[in-house]
């Protein structure tokens, strides 16, 4: 009786709602987000299922008001669990629950889980339930969330239960290491049971979601030209540009955004998404010809860019050069708002904007991503709303990061990384983001990073180099967690901001393809010369390579895989991914080798170059070579480069062709800067296979015998 009453009014006061069924016998899990889980778990289970209880728990009056009806051991440090009495009660076939992280909370994500819990299901080999819960972190008066983290007296709480399973025990060479990994695998399933657990939604529901739990007044957004943005005044901007820009545009259309990285950016991006339009981030740095190729690729039509930040980054004459296309400038379009448009946007709009905005479905195209193909031809990538929200929720069920945050984004929007940690992740999840245009002001960013409190920043290795160098040592004093990603993190890198600044900086990999976060290594588990563990959602299998002694090519699946390319030869046609595994694998086209679920990345197999984060077709500066020196043959390779991450070099059979001849031909063709060749290196005659294409290793081999010796 007592059971089904405290059910009964944790459905009334909190609207309980559960999915699945509880287990009749075995392991019990579940994370801990509140002092109201016990109670949610002793209301469904067995009477005669045996509680391990931390003394955390005790100090709470509720649960020490209902534990009298259970039977229980108490546990805590000096007290570790009752191992042999709860394998006992699960050979018996009782039903034995716990919390594995053995406290409530206090971040607001999963903590440490302790072997414990994890060393019995192994040895017993019991069936593991586990129990995802999701609202009760708001609870107020149950929670120890503190700050401005959202709690409220009454909120939803939802129980996803899950199908049992059984955790193996890991091999090891010691009892310890067995212990160590089979806890960590209890951790893997607990992580993507949070992540299962939440609903598919759209990044628009997402963010109304978020405006509903944080409130309207919350500040949010702050840009280096001085605009501050809350809530409220992001939706009303969201509101007013969706409504602005649906007249020039349809449903499904791909629309072009050529923006900085600011906060009229992320409200244009919002506007779009919430009209069902899918904006399509274009890389201003990838010179005319690349723009072109991006607009036939993916058939935009209408490019929204800003006046203001035309002239300021001179991009004028690449605008003009732009054919096919209607440009709309956002000065001129915000002239366009009617009496009308701000009567619905003030007496209909913010009063319903779930009615207002046209509800994509998760699946839905949400944004365009460009990447450079093989031949040097930019991909659009297109993300849907779930392929970005998924990854976010992966990210944030990984890392250590809460609405108490404030993340510092200099990457630009056209990145994926801008795109997801820098504008998205922030306004679904209420963490305050400021947004700089440019990751290359080496010395304004750490003064700026100081100035604004920020706690959390997202960069590439070669930036983060640049930035320790000018940085003083108390510019990152509340830097709580520093993610480096885009390329390989080095050593020399990793030094320096543990010496300077006493920081570890946690590496991640991804890819665009992949929304973009693949794996990283995290607070939880984190090792030296790897890129983590992959996201909970994801799975990996290695394609042998032949002449590779370990690992092979990385192929990777997950929701947060893309919904497929664009590409120029065959314009508006989504090519979904595909590699050998089957439909819905992404080839990354990365060397890698998997340790205890690490990554491990060995090279790259595709002929680019990743010159300070960004992708270069190797193909693109053979190019400007044969425009230089048409009557000679060329070949662009790449080797690391402490500075910017990698080096372009050209191997050519001209013996005058020099950089300034390579810059000229460049700006002729609309090229970008980072295409041209640091290094040129002359040979005789270029080596070619039988089949009359360039011999790549040999020319390789080749430029070191050249620069060894010391030649040009």
């Amino acid at each position: 009786m007592l059971q089904w009453l405290i059910r009964l009014l944790l459905r009334l006061l909190y609207r309980l709602e559960v999915r699945g069924e509880p287990p009749r016998s075995g392991l019990v899990i579940a994370n801990h987000q509140s002092f109201l889980d016990a109670p949610i778990l002793w209301s469904m289970l067995p009477r005669n299922a045996l509680w391990l209880v931390h003394t955390q728990v005790l100090e709470q009056w509720l649960f020490r008001l209902l534990i009298r009806a259970a039977d229980y051991i108490v546990i805590d440090v000096t007290n570790p669990l009752g191992i042999k009495e709860a394998m006992a009660a699960l050979e018996a076939g009782r039903t034995v629950v716990i919390f594995p992280e053995g406290r409530v909370t206090v971040t607001g994500s999963l903590m440490k889980i302790y072997d414990g819990p994890a060393f019995i299901a192994a040895k017993t080999g019991a069936p593991v339930t586990v129990a995802a819960i999701d609202g009760a972190v708001r609870a107020r008066g149950f929670t120890r969330m503190q700050g401005d983290f959202p709690v409220e007296w009454l909120p939803k709480i939802h129980v996803t239960w899950f199908p049992p399973r059984r955790l193996e025990m890991p091999p090891g060479r010691t009892g310890k290491e067995r212990r160590r990994a089979a806890s960590e695998e209890m951790r893997r399933m607990l992580q993507r049971a949070i992540c299962e657990a939440r609903p598919r939604r759209s990044l628009t529901e997402a963010f109304l979601d978020a405006v509903d739990l944080f409130g309207r007044g919350r500040g949010m957004v702050e840009d280096s030209g001085g605009t501050k943005m809350t809530y409220g005044r992001l939706l009303r901007g969201a509101l007013a540009l969706g409504r602005l820009t649906s007249r020039l545009t349809r449903e499904g259309e791909v629309v072009g955004v050529m923006m900085p990285n600011a906060a009229a950016t992320l409200a244009l991006v919002l506007g779009l998404m919430g009209r069902r339009r899918v904006p399509a981030m274009l890389n201003f740095t990838s010179g005319a010809e690349g723009l072109q190729s991006a607009l036939r690729a993916a058939q935009i039509r209408t490019v929204i860019t800003s006046r203001a930040f035309l002239e300021r980054a001179k991009l004028q004459p690449l605008a003009e050069r732009l054919e096919g296309v209607r440009i709309v400038l956002l000065e001129d379009l915000r002239e366009q708002l009617t009496l009308a448009d701000r009567l619905w946007l003030v007496l209909f709009a913010l009063r319903f904007p779930r009615a207002a905005m046209r509800k994509p479905q998760p699946d839905e195209p949400a944004a365009v991503l460009f990447t450079s193909g093989s031949e040097g031809r930019p991909k659009g990538v297109v993300l849907s709303h779930w392929n970005i929200l998924s990854d976010i929720e992966q990210a944030l069920a990984v890392l250590d990061v809460s609405p108490a945050d404030r993340i510092f984004s200099a990457m630009p929007v056209f990145h994926s990384f801008g795109l997801m940690a820098g504008f998205l992740l922030p306004v679904v999840s209420g963490i305050r983001v400021y947004l700089y245009p440019t990751p290359l002001h080496y010395a304004v960013i750490p003064e700026l990073f100081y100035d604004r409190d920020a706690t959390v920043m997202f960069a590439t290795p070669t930036f983060l180099k640049h930035y320790a160098r000018r940085a003083h040592p108390y510019d990152l004093r509340r830097t709580r967690l520093l993610v480096a990603g885009a390329e390989k993190l080095t050593p020399d890198v990793e030094q320096a901001y543990f010496d300077k600044f006493g920081l570890r900086i946690l590496e991640g990999y991804g890819a665009t393809e992949c929304s973009p976060v693949i794996s990283v290594n995290t607070p939880l588990r984190a090792r030296r010369g790897t890129v983590g563990e992959l996201l909970p959602l994801m799975e990996a299998r290695l394609e042998p390579v032949e002449g590779l002694e370990e690992g092979g090519i990385l192929h990777v699946r997950g929701p947060n895989v893309m919904l497929g390319y664009l590409r120029e030869a065959r314009p508006g046609v989504l090519e979904p991914p595909e590699s050998k595994f089957g439909r819905g694998w992404y080839s990354t086209g990365d060397l890698a080798v998997m340790e205890d679920g690490m990554i491990r990345l060995l090279g790259r197999l595709k002929r680019f170059a990743k010159v300070a984060g960004e992708m270069v077709a190797l193909e693109l500066p053979e190019r400007i070579a044969e425009q230089a020196s048409p009557k000679y043959q060329h070949a662009a390779l790449s080797r690391p480069d402490p500075a910017r991450g990698e080096m372009i070099l050209l191997a050519t059979e001209d013996p005058s062709l020099g950089r300034e001849a390579l810059q000229a031909a460049a700006r002729a063709m609309g090229a970008p800067e980072l295409a041209i060749p640091r290094r040129i290196v002359h040979i005789e005659k270029l080596p070619l296979l039988a089949t009359g294409k360039k011999d790549y290793p040999r020319i390789a081999a080749m430029v070191e015998e050249r620069l060894d010796a010391g030649g040009r």
